[in-house]
């Protein structure tokens, strides 16, 4: 069997985000894997929790860390259907992901009237000197559709 290209990763990531979007949360998704094996795959979950922290990313590291037993996800990469917010960027850092794999950029997220702080990776990544190594763009179009569904107040996609 071949080995899981990020596109692969990504996918789950987005299929995660259409599960929330129809269940009423944001249109993020994210998935952690290592060493080629999925730890974690997560939608934002906020609404559910009343936890305006349980976005996809942060909710993928706890889940992950759980499954591992470490706070520390050294070696691991991040799957995520938007650039993360500075918070999940943060918790990124601190998780010791290795790598953050996104499909949407920020700017994107805006466009489409979900309101994000206007900081990227790279300039979180530059102040805070962090060597976690950026992705972006993957499986870009796919991404931008949930956004899109979630604009029209759809979820499920092409309805």
């Amino acid at each position: 069997m071949a080995a899981m290209t990020d596109a692969d990763f990504m996918r789950l990531a987005i299929q995660a985000a259409w599960q929330g979007l129809e269940k009423g949360e944001m249109p993020f998704g994210a998935c952690i894997v290592r060493l080629g094996q999925v730890i974690a795959v997560a939608h934002n979950s906020a609404k559910a929790n009343l936890d305006t922290t349980s976005h996809a990313e942060v909710q993928a590291i706890r889940e992950a860390s759980r499954q591992v037993k470490t706070l520390e996800l050294t070696g691991a990469a991040i799957y995520a259907t938007c650039e993360p917010c500075p918070m999940c960027f943060t918790a990124c850092v601190w998780a010791k992901l290795g790598r953050i794999v996104y499909a949407c950029r920020i700017e994107d997220a805006a466009q489409s009237g979900i309101w994000q702080i206007p900081i990227s990776s790279g300039q979180m990544k530059q102040l805070g000197r962090s060597n976690v190594k950026l992705v972006g763009g993957v499986l870009r179009e796919d991404s931008l559709k949930l956004f899109e569904a979630w604009s029209r107040g759809e979820t499920r996609p092409g309805t």
